[in-house]
Formats: structure tokens, sequence, C-alpha cells
């Protein structure tokens, strides 16, 4: 399968000095281009911190070529695309995907702003203060603290421990020696020996060739200039403290003196740690009710020093117990490193490697590229990786932990009972037996074609109505009893995810299809009869991670759409039965829909239905309470910052209407980030969009901010929709004509992604709408006019079809209805 879909990879350095890495991937519908300088937060002059990143900010600020409304940012939103940048330690990265025609415009903005930024000091002044309110959130954010902690035993001089967010008192913006730093360091190392493109893309070699080299040339020329070494890690002066956080257990490791290939020898360790193939360290771990999950990560790299840091997501039973988790750590990291080769498990990371950079999207793999950049797209672990793994191993000892953990009361091992083994083969990553003869479809079951020319992806839901909103701990516990599977599924290239929202449960199916019905077929299989040990540690509390508020309100939203307004119900323990979860998969009725499988992959899928529990109903029909006034849903957070999600739904279920507010939400994205980030200042996290929201489609509005009252970010959103009526009137007709066409055909099937095609149709079926959807909207998004869309406006300003406020506090004033 792989060898139909290998890549074509070219490297060339430009005469500027600008190194450059090219992927040809013909199964890709967007391109990428990933942009790394080579300097970060602990290359800044020490009297300012935050400089790097302040940086970062700046450059989007437009240039004297492309204004601000003509930038990067504005150019990407407006051509459906997705950008970001990151500021680390030793790194600096500008990334963007959108359309294959769009691509140039935006690769020669982003050398652009980079060569040309506006540096102006009053819009250094306005855009110091957003990065202020990124400082607030950060200094109030659980995982920043952590963060902290893990750190606070290293070396008091080395950079890792000091301040590098950036604020309003450490960006002495009017200072002239400031200013004179800023300059200095853009000069330094803002030139193209200091960086490294990829670009990735469906576009052959030859073009993407051409546009490296068209775009950058255009940023200056340049040698790379060597960073400064880091100071030692550690220096016997720190002192630890206690973790912060009891939900977590880090064992965490200061190295010196790697290897070259270490990333690849840590990224081969990581992927074994957190195998869930019984014998292994987390099997053994959830085994014993100890830890939901685990993970290995470099929390800090810089030249031959790592900071790795191995994370375990507690239980409530594994709070207590941390030195026998430790030895049990230690004893696995014992065993592992007991091999001589890891031979069998090196070809089994081959696989993997293939696998998972087979569906990768455009913006993944230019980012991955980038991180490997020499490598080529090699997958293996060389020999050279094998040595420098063995070096790593050598220092992930307890007496190299930065924060010592107490021996067990009594030495593990054998006389314990553990018996550790290497992880086995997946048995998802090869072939599997075909049925040998053709299986009829069910009714409930509909099949969609994936586009004109065959992929090896594919999309694969199953829902089931069993009155969901009732069944919180029955739905946990089988989601817990899909976390082995899910790993290996994920290794095999497919996502597989199972989740709840309103009265249906829903198993979705996402990636390569070869492995689909086998991994139907054994999630059913845990469905209907999970283990004694998933269900012993279904009664254990529940230790997931707090989301920030505006990701919590993301989260909820659905069910809030649905008309679900209070909190989730409390877990009894009584549901959690054997008896109760037969009883409601017997009364249970099921739909499906599987999007791109191959004939062959869909009679293997029939035979795959036939353990389908409940009875199959193809006309199950998602019901969602109407909004007909301003509706207001409190959730209730621990939180400090306000956060406001307003969803203003489509005044219809017909297409034409879902047309309409989708060129709408295309209009008012720049502009609505514009008033609300740049003009109003009222936090980081601004966002708007069009959303499809358990079949209801609409567009929402989004806002969190560390210090504006709720009431004003309330004023601020009703005044910005408000103005929709008068931005529709404001557009040049041919304009808009033109941007409604680039619409359309970003609508079809054939120029998206097929998770993302897939989701759509999903979305459609939920709504009731025929399996042609996706056609029927390129078509009403071709007759979109002004009128129409000035007449949607208005609905959308006066609430026509009700607006849907999510909110993490109560409602501001009488005109909203609260919701019961």
């Amino acid at each position: 399968m792989s060898d139909a879909y290998t890549p074509a990879f070219d490297q060339m350095e430009l005469e500027n000095g600008l190194r450059v890495q090219l992927r040809h991937e013909p199964r890709l519908k967007r391109a990428a281009a990933s942009l790394r300088v080579a300097a970060g937060s602990h290359d800044v002059p020490s009297a300012w911190p935050g400089l790097a990143h302040f940086l970062e900010h700046l450059f989007f600020l437009g240039t004297a070529r492309y204004s601000r409304d003509q930038g990067l940012m504005t150019f990407v939103q407006r051509h459906g695309g997705q950008l970001n940048a990151s500021t680390r330690e030793r790194t600096t990265d500008f990334f963007f995907e959108l359309p294959v025609e769009s691509f140039p415009g935006a690769l020669e903005r982003l050398c652009e702003m980079l060569a040309h930024p506006r540096l102006d000091v009053s819009d250094q002044l306005r855009e110091r203060e957003v990065l202020h309110a990124e400082f607030i959130a950060w200094s109030r954010d659980p995982q920043a603290r952590h963060q902290q902690w893990l750190t606070s035993a290293l070396a008091a001089s080395h950079p890792l421990r000091a301040f590098h967010a950036g604020n309003r008192y450490s960006l002495p913006v009017p200072r002239e020696a400031f200013q004179q730093d800023l300059q200095a360091f853009y000069r330094r190392y803002y030139h193209a020996g200091q960086m490294t493109l990829c670009l990735a893309g469906p576009q052959p070699l030859e073009q993407l060739q051409a546009l490296a080299r068209k775009s950058g040339s255009l940023l200056p020329s340049g040698t790379l200039t060597p960073q400064a070494a880091a100071q030692p890690l550690r220096d016997g002066s720190a002192q630890t403290s206690p973790c912060p956080d009891d939900q977590r257990f880090n064992l965490v490791f200061p190295c010196e003196g790697l290897p070259e290939q270490t990333p690849q020898a840590m990224d081969f360790l990581a992927t074994w740690i957190a195998s869930a193939q019984p014998g292994g360290l987390l099997a053994e771990l959830r085994r014993r009710g100890l830890v939901e999950n685990l993970s290995l990560t470099p929390f800090y790299r810089f030249a031959d020093q790592a900071l790795v840091n191995i994370e375990l997501r507690l239980t409530a039973a594994g709070k207590q117990p941390l030195a026998l988790i430790s030895q049990l750590c230690f004893e696995w990291l014992e065993f592992f490193q007991s091999h001589d080769g890891w031979h069998s498990l090196r070809d089994e990371y081959t696989l993997l490697q293939q696998r998972h950079l087979l569906v990768s999207g455009a913006l993944a793999l230019a980012r991955h590229d980038n991180e490997h950049f020499s490598d080529d797209g090699r997958t293996q672990l060389s020999e050279t990786g094998v040595q420098a793994l063995r070096a790593l191993l050598e220092q992930l000892r307890p007496d190299n932990l930065l924060h010592p953990v107490a021996p067990p009361t009594e030495r593990l091992g054998q006389d314990s009972g553990v018996k550790w083994r290497l992880p086995q083969r997946n048995r998802f990553l090869r072939p599997s037996r075909r049925p040998e003869q053709a299986q009829a479809t069910p009714a409930a079951m509909e099949y969609l074609p994936g586009g004109s020319t065959p992929s090896h992806e594919a999309c694969v839901y199953v829902r089931w109505r069993v009155n969901a909103s009732q069944r919180a701990g029955l739905w946990r516990m089988l989601d817990n009893s899909l976390h082995k599977l899910r790993e290996e599924a994920r290794q095999a290239g497919v996502q597989l995810t199972f989740s709840s929202l309103g009265n249906d449960w829903q198993l979705r199916l996402q990636g390569v299809q070869e492995p689909m019905p086998a991994l139907l077929e054994q999630a059913l299989d845990e469905l209907t009869t999970p283990t004694p040990e998933t269900w012993r540690q279904a009664r254990q509390p529940s230790t997931q991670p707090a989301l920030i508020p505006i990701r919590e309100l993301l989260k909820r939203l659905p069910e809030h759409c649905l008309g679900h307004y209070q909190s989730p119900p409390r877990i009894r323990d009584e549901e959690l039965q054997p008896m109760t979860l037969q009883r409601l998969w017997g009364g249970a009725r099921w739909d499906g829909m599987a999007v791109g499988l191959s004939p062959a992959q869909q009679q293997a899928l029939n035979a795959a239905l036939r353990k389908m529990p409940g009875k199959g109903d193809p006309n199950l029909i998602t019901t969602r309470l109407p909004l007909h006034e301003k509706l207001w849903s409190e959730v209730a957070l621990d939180a400090s910052e306000h956060a406001v999600l307003l969803f203003c739904p489509t005044a219809s279920t017909e297409v034409s209407d879902e047309a309409a507010w989708r060129v709408l939400a295309h209009l008012c994205q720049a502009p609505y980030y514009q008033r609300m980030r740049v003009d109003l200042q009222l936090g980081y996290a601004v966002f708007s969009g069009f959303r499809q929201i358990a079949g209801r489609a609409g567009l929402l509005f989004g806002v969190q901010s560390p210090s504006t009252p709720l009431a004003e970010i309330i004023d601020h959103l009703q005044a910005f929709v408000q103005t929709l009526p008068a931005l529709v009137r404001g557009q040049n007709p041919a304009s808009l004509a033109s941007e409604c066409r680039e619409l359309a055909s970003r609508s079809s099937f054939e120029e998206q992604d097929l998770d993302q095609a897939s989701e759509a149709l999903w979305q459609a079926r939920l709504a009731g709408h025929p399996s042609d959807f996706m056609e029927l909207l390129r078509k009403a998004l071709l007759r979109q006019r002004a009128d129409l869309l000035e007449e949607a406006a208005e609905q959308v300003a006066k609430a026509s079809a009700g607006w849907l406020c999510l909110a993490n506090g109560p409602a501001v004033d009488e005109t909203w209805q609260v919701a019961k």
C-alpha cells in the first residue's frame, strides 16, 4: 500500500544561505510551509525577557508592501487556511497550510514579513498589551505553574529557570536601549542563513523548487550564527519541592553530553514506553489501577542537552504509592535497556512511522520535516540512533532524577509477579484476512464514494440511540475500555474516537481504510463485553486535566446546542452493572455512514457489522430544541478569566441558509479579529467562524479575556454582530462574487481532505440533508447575491433564529433568557 504513496524529496540551499527541504506528496489536497529560525527566547539579552516572543508578534503587523489587512494572517484566513507561530527556547517557527492555488501568495507574504517587518513604536505599544494579556493567562494556567515546578531544581544560572513570557514591564518599548537590542536581535538572527524552510504539497518538485527560490530570495542573505552554549543543567545548588499537582507524577532527567541522533532515539523510546501492549509499563500500571496514561517527552532540547520528562497521569488510587510507581518505571527501563539492538522493535517502529506519515496532512508533514531536517524522509532507527538510545538510557537512572523519589520499602521484580515483555507486533499494521463470501449491507449503513481518484483513506461513523445523556458512567467506562485499542489504531494510521452527544453514542474511525473492518469488529467486542478489570476501574474517580475556560466551553457547546443545559449528571455506581449495559444495548437503535471504502473493504465491514448491538434504523433523527430568543447558558468553572461563546444558528435547515451563513462567516472573520483582538485588545483567545454542531449550523464567536468584565465582552460582541448588514453592503460586487466562487470551490468534495469532507457529510446527515449535500451546497454558494446576504445578516443581527450564549458567568442583563 505505502509504495503507491511514496513521496519525493529534494533539498537545496539558496544563494542567500536559506536551506530548503521539499516534499512532493501526491495524495495531499493542500500545501503547507514551515519556516524555522535558529533563535528563541534563550538567545535574547537577559535585560529584556520576552523579546523573542514579542518580535514574533510584531511580524504579523504587516509591511510596507502588504498592510495588515493584506498581510499573511488575513490572506490565510481569507483563503480558508490555518496559520500559527511558536517561540521556543532556541527556535522560532512560522507555519501555515492552505489550498494549493493560494499557496504562492502566502509563501511570499511570509518571507516578505520576515524581511521587512513593521517595527513602529506605536504598533509595538499596542501589541505589547496583547502579549501582556497572554502573560496574565499564562501566569494563571495550571500547566504553566507545573512547568515552572519541573524546572525549579535546575541550576539557577540555566535559562530554563528564567522568565521568558514577556509582559508590559519586561518590554520597555519607549526606551532607546530596548529598541537598539530589538533591532540588533532581529539583524543577528532573522536572515536566510539562520533559517530552514520546509514545503509539503501535491505540487511537483519542480514547482515547489520554483516557489522556494522566488519567495526565499526575499530574505536577507547571511551565514549561520552559532547560538551561545547553554549553562550546565545542574550545579548542585537547587532545592527540590513537592509537586503542586497531585494528579501528575513526573520523573525528570537532566541529560548532558547526548549524541546528535538523540531526537530520533528519544522518539523511539517514547513510542514503546507508552505502549499499552500486555507486559509493558503502561499495561502494568493500569492493571494495578495506578495511572490513566503516561508519556515521555523532551521538555527541553538544545545541542547535547535535554530535559527528559516521563509524565504519568494518576488515578485517585495512584496518588499515594509514588515510590511503587517510580520503581516499576525504573524496572521497565532497566528491562528495556537489557536488549541488544532492539531489532524486532526497530522493524515495527519503521512501519509505525510510515503509517503515521501516510495519514499526516500537509502542515503536519512540513513541521515534521523541519524537526528532522536532514533525514530525507527516513523513518527507521539508524545504527547511530541505536548508539544514541544507549547513551540516553544510561542517564535515565534514579540517581539522575531532578526531583528524587523515596525508594519503596521493598524491592519489586520477579517476586512481585511482574513479567516484562517487549511489545508484540501491532495486529492492525498488516493485511487481515478477507471475507470469503459477499455480505449483505445493513439498511442502516450508508456507503458513499471517496472521490474521483482511489485513496488509501476512509472514514466510518456508527451511532447508537441509547438515552446517552443519562448514561455518563457507562460511557466513561466504555471509553476507558477502548484505551488499548485506540492506541493500536493510532499506530496503524486510524484515529478511533468514541463520543457521547445528546442521546447518542458515536464511534468514528478515520485514516487508513485497510484495518478498519478489523478495528470495528474489535471495538464492538470491547463495547459489548468489557473486561472485569474495566468494570473495576470504572468506579474510580476520573482525574482529567482542567481545560482553560474557552476550551471547556467549546467542549460543552454541542450538548447545549441540543438543549442539554445542565452539568453532566453524577455518575451512579448502581448503573455500572453488566446487566444495565446488556439491557441498554438490547434496546439501542443504530445507523452509520462510511466514506471512501473500496468495495472489498465494504464487504469486510459488512462482515464486522454482524456483531453490531441493537437494531439498525436508517431513519434516526437528531432532535434539537429550537432557538427563538437570546438564550444564556452558564457553565460554572473555577477560573478567574471570563470566557464567552456566542452561537448564531442558521434561520432554517435549508441548504441556501447554510450557504449564506458560510459566506457571512468568511466575510466577518478578519474584521472580527481586528476589532476584538487588535482594536479593543480583549484578549489572546479571539476567534470566529462557521460551525456545524450536532447537525446545527451557524456562526460562532469566541472571546476569553483576562481583565474585561463579562458585560463588556457581551456589549462588544452584540455591537459587532449589529455591523454585519453594513459589512455586506460595503462589499465590492465583483469581489463578493469572486469570494463566493472560491468558497464554492473549497466546499467541493474533491478540494477537501477526506476527514474534513466526511465530517461535513456526517453533520449534514445529522441535520437531515441528503447524501449529495456537498454538491447542493456548492451550487447554493454560487447563487449567493448581496441582497440575499444582507437579508441573512439582518436575521443574524436581530437574532431571528435565536442566539445561544455560553459563558462562565451569569446572564449580564434581563434581555437574556436563562436556560434551565
